[in-house]
């Protein structure tokens, strides 16, 4: 928890009580539905939660703003930033029946109001958004056709709607048919920790 109040020290008494509160109920349903791996589980707010938040480093969410998590798997980074910006709606879907159970009981266990979850492909779902967010799911050019339909054309946020994709490693192969739209932001200058070295943020509009 000390390494979420590092970064964003303003939040609320009861940010802190949803967020303090994440790490005992994903121990809990992991030893249940493996959604985070076993030994990741250590570094549980680092690699998982504040990663999420690095989306709230490059853009606030304008209130009222609607957001769709796809293929969300345990929730991220759906549910760390749905504590964040709680006048944001925020709809996690994930096509894994087993997943979704999970993350619609954390919403209900942490009394998330503007979050829910869904299960179904992106590909089929029907719905308008100013934002996709994900975290590596696929390539980039395969999460585009995937998912540009869900994205609305009415602006109301201080950057084009569109995909914000966390993803690590090499990048320069997914991002070639963006190159002239594509923006990308390295974690690290938002984040001291060794782990965020290779992390970057894409922002794709569409």
């Amino acid at each position: 928890m000390d390494i979420i109040l590092k970064y964003f020290p303003d939040i609320t008494p009861l940010q802190k009580e949803q967020f303090a509160a994440l790490k005992p109920l994903y121990e809990d349903w992991n030893s249940k539905i493996n959604v985070i791996s076993r030994k990741d589980m250590g570094n549980f707010y680092l690699h998982h939660v504040l990663h999420s938040l690095a989306i709230a480093k490059f853009l606030t969410f304008t209130d009222g703003s609607e957001i769709i998590d796809v293929g969300t798997g345990g929730g991220f980074p759906g549910i760390p930033l749905s504590i964040l910006f709680p006048k944001v709606h925020f709809l996690m879907l994930d096509s894994v029946a087993k997943k979704i159970k999970v993350v619609k009981a954390i919403i209900q266990e942490i009394d998330l109001q503007n979050a829910e979850a869904e299960q179904s492909r992106s590909e089929n779902y029907k719905g308008k958004f100013d934002f996709i967010i994900s975290r590596a799911v696929t390539n980039l050019p395969d999460f585009l056709k995937q998912t540009r339909h869900l994205v609305a054309l009415q602006q109301k946020n201080a950057v084009p709607n569109g995909i914000l994709y966390l993803k690590g490693g090499n990048i320069n192969a997914e991002i070639a048919p963006f190159r002239k739209m594509v923006f990308i932001t390295n974690l690290s200058q938002w984040f001291d920790e060794p782990f965020f070295d290779t992390k970057k943020l894409i922002h794709l509009p569409v």
